[in-house]
């Protein structure tokens, strides 16, 4: 499998973005318990600016299937999506890959 950094830059919905949260960590919480999803999260320095996703998938396509069922792109919240192939060569996550 290979690994991709995935950058989410949300519109300025906040208010709908905050209805919608709690659906999107529980897809989220989906992922990683299938093993897909390494970690997740806002940036720290600009939550409202957009996220980090680094997933586990077969290819570019797979990762972009997953990200087509998150609530936050179901509800137009994601204005733009990078997705990125991602070399580990050290850490705890490239003991799992």
């Amino acid at each position: 499998m290979t690994l991709f950094a995935v950058r989410y830059t949300y519109d300025d919905r906040t208010d709908v973005r905050d209805a919608v949260r709690p659906e999107h960590r529980a897809w989220l919480a989906g992922l990683a318990d299938a093993g897909a999803l390494l970690g997740s999260g806002p940036f720290a320095d600009d939550a409202a600016a957009g996220a980090l996703l680094v997933l586990r998938a077969q290819d570019e396509e797979a990762v972009r299937a997953l990200l087509r069922q998150d609530p936050f792109a179901r509800e137009g919240l994601v204005a733009a999506t990078e997705v990125r192939t991602w070399q580990l060569v050290l850490g705890p996550w490239a003991a799992a890959d």
